[in-house]
């Protein structure tokens, strides 16, 4: 067949022209069809919403599931709200913390400091009892 299309151009051409109108035969006839599924379709769903429209039950029962989904919705971004805020107040808590721990460090080093400083003085200046002699207080009576 491919040495025949070879030897013959006008009937490759011919094949593709015939091939070309078959394939656009194919999509007009799927569109067809699809518009017609289409037109079952909207057909049906009418005659679902309409039985819904003409029960007042129904329209109370729809209202009332649009209700509770917008109020979960509502409890749902409060929970996220809370479990942000929680988020927060753990770290700022935990900032503190360390903060204050850093501050203890700080000042239990001070105090050692001061308590070296002081024992240092104790041992290198002389005794008070020592520096001043005898002294006794008279009291006028």
């Amino acid at each position: 067949m491919q040495q025949a299309m070879q030897q013959n151009p006008q009937m490759a051409q011919q094949m593709q022209i015939q091939a070309k109108m078959l394939q656009e035969k194919i999509e007009s006839r799927k569109a067809v069809l699809i518009a017609e599924m289409m037109e079952e379709f909207m057909k049906e769903e009418q005659k679902i919403t309409s039985q819904f429209d003409n029960d007042p039950i129904a329209k109370l029962r729809a209202r009332e599931l649009d209700l509770r989904a917008q109020e979960n919705a509502r409890k749902e971004k409060e929970s996220e709200d809370r479990m942000d805020l929680d988020k927060m107040k753990t770290m700022m808590n935990q900032v503190n913390q360390s903060e204050k721990l850093k501050q203890n460090e700080e000042l239990a080093q001070l105090r050692a400091d001061t308590s070296i400083e002081k024992t240092i003085l104790g041992k290198t200046l002389p005794n008070s009892d020592s520096m001043m002699p005898n002294i006794e207080i008279m009291r006028k009576g």
